[in-house]
């Protein structure tokens, strides 16, 4: 049997034709290897190249430069073993693709946080229980949609419901995303989860699931690779909520060849974009309906004519200004957000005084 030639295994692992361009046009020093990130740790990484993994440390002068663009399962690395025996991170190659999100630094000011890179699929896994939640579920959409990822939406616990709240909730999902997202409804429990997902399972493709915990998201991943290396648990009997029983995001091979990426539960999830205008991307029905609005800067709030709010149902709306406003705060700077914070201040105060005013 001919044995698999480096690049072989590396395509196997997700290495694609734009990312091997890359290889060819950057300088090469000896015993460099190239490999993959499978897991970040607090202070290392896990690599992989097709053959085997290894535990690597990350320089802190990579680290420093990397600073608002993280090193993130799925990465792409050139890698090198030292005379001490530890491997070591030579230098990141640029990633195609990142889901990122925005987080808290801790001083009152968001800090990007890339989650995965290079990745072909985004699965949105929500169960069809208590976790059922469609504005939840747009905001997931929106966030695979700014990365440019495709995006498949994975209703589980289809056994956990009765038939008229499997198709109930599947139509509503289905209203919410559109015509253009695949919709899967499955107990990801079954090995028949693995076969409705097979057009997005190809030997080199890459997927991510993301969701909040206890959807199912390890228990899918479970099946897809055909064992029990991911822990899963059950749901709390009274909300559904997960256990958080998947604490790393963790770069694994599937039965079919392609790479799956499972992640923990996100807690917070803000949309990673500097302009509330980036939001178009991810609500294209809005930005379409706003073709037909009365005024051209019809905000989609009270004024006359508005066809967003005609053709669209309310709470989407809603979330789409509520992520509009949660991208412009994200877009300012700390002095700007403390002015915010006094005008807000002075408006709850004013507001007092009239209410007392009118009391008498």
């Amino acid at each position: 049997m001919q044995s698999l030639s480096p690049t072989d295994s590396l395509i196997g692992l997700g290495l694609t034709v734009p990312m091997l361009q890359q290889l060819t046009q950057r300088e090469r020093y000896a015993g460099e290897a190239v490999m993959r990130v499978t897991e970040v740790q607090r202070d290392a990484v896990c690599l992989h190249d097709g053959v085997r993994e290894v535990l690597a440390r990350v320089p802190p002068a990579l680290v420093e430069r990397l600073t608002n663009d993280n090193l993130a399962v799925g990465d792409w690395v050139l890698a090198d073993e030292p005379a001490t025996g530890q491997w070591r991170v030579r230098e990141r190659i640029t990633p195609l693709t990142q889901i990122a999100r925005r987080t808290n630094d801790g001083r009152g000011a968001a800090r990007r946080q890339v989650l995965v890179a290079n990745v072909d699929t985004c699965l949105l896994v929500m169960g069809l229980d208590h976790d059922f939640n469609l504005r939840r579920l747009e905001r997931y959409l929106a966030l695979a949609r700014l990365a440019g990822v495709t995006a498949v939406v994975v209703l589980t616990k289809a056994d956990a419901v009765d038939e008229a709240t499997l198709a109930r909730r599947s139509e509503q999902a289905r209203e919410a995303i559109g015509t253009a997202v695949a919709l899967l409804a499955l107990d990801a429990r079954e090995g028949v989860a693995a076969q409705l997902l097979q057009p997005w399972l190809g030997r080199g493709q890459t997927l991510v699931l993301l969701g909040s915990s206890g959807a199912g998201k390890s228990t899918l991943t479970n099946t897809l690779c055909g064992d029990e290396q991911q822990r899963t648990g059950a749901s709390r009997a009274d909300d559904g909520r997960g256990r958080h029983t998947t604490t790393a995001r963790t770069l694994r091979r599937t039965l079919a060849g392609a790479c799956v990426i499972d992640t923990p539960g996100l807690r917070a999830l803000r949309l990673d974009a500097d302009d509330a205008d980036v939001l178009n991307v991810a609500f294209d029905d809005v930005a379409t309906a706003a073709l037909r609005c009365r005024f051209r800067n019809c905000r989609h709030r009270e004024e006359p004519g508005c066809a967003v709010r005609e053709s669209l149902p309310a709470e989407r709306v809603r979330n789409f200004h509520k992520l509009q406003r949660e991208a412009r705060r994200d877009a300012m700077n700390a002095l700007e957000q403390r002015e915010q914070r006094r005008e807000w201040k002075l408006r709850v105060q004013e507001g007092t005084m009239r209410s007392r005013a009118k009391r008498g």
